[in-house]
C-alpha cells in the first residue's frame, strides 16, 4: 500500500486557540502512524494564498490519514482549530511508495 502525505496550509488568527488543537493533534496524528516532514518552518510563496503555517506529515496510507482526519478525537481536537485559523487540507496519494 502506498504512503500519503497530509498536506496543510494554515493562516492562524488566534495563537492560543490554535496552540491547544496543536497539542492536542500531535499525539492523535501519531497513533495513525504520522511522521512529520514539514512543520512551520521556512518557506517561499511563489503562487496562490500565503498561509504562513505550512504542515507537511507522512501517514502510511491515504486510508490511514482519512481515518485519522474522521476519527472522534481528532474532530475533537479540530474544534480549537476553527475559527482560530483558515485552513486548506489535502491527503495526496505518494508515486512509488
Amino acid at each position: 500500500m502506498a504512503t500519503a502525505l497530509w498536506i496543510a496550509h494554515v493562516a492562524v488568527s488566534d495563537a492560543e486557540a490554535y496552540g491547544k488543537y496543536a497539542a492536542l493533534a500531535g499525539p492523535i496524528l501519531a497513533s495513525f502512524g504520522e511522521n512529520f516532514l514539514a512543520r512551520s518552518g521556512r518557506y517561499v510563496q511563489l503562487e496562490g494564498n500565503d498561509r504562513a503555517r505550512n504542515v507537511v506529515a507522512r501517514f502510511p496510507s491515504v486510508e490511514a490519514a482519512v481515518e485519522c482526519y474522521h476519527s472522534a478525537a481528532y474532530q475533537a481536537a479540530l474544534v480549537h482549530a476553527k475559527g482560530a485559523s483558515v485552513r486548506d487540507l489535502v491527503v495526496v496519494e505518494e508515486l512509488g511508495a
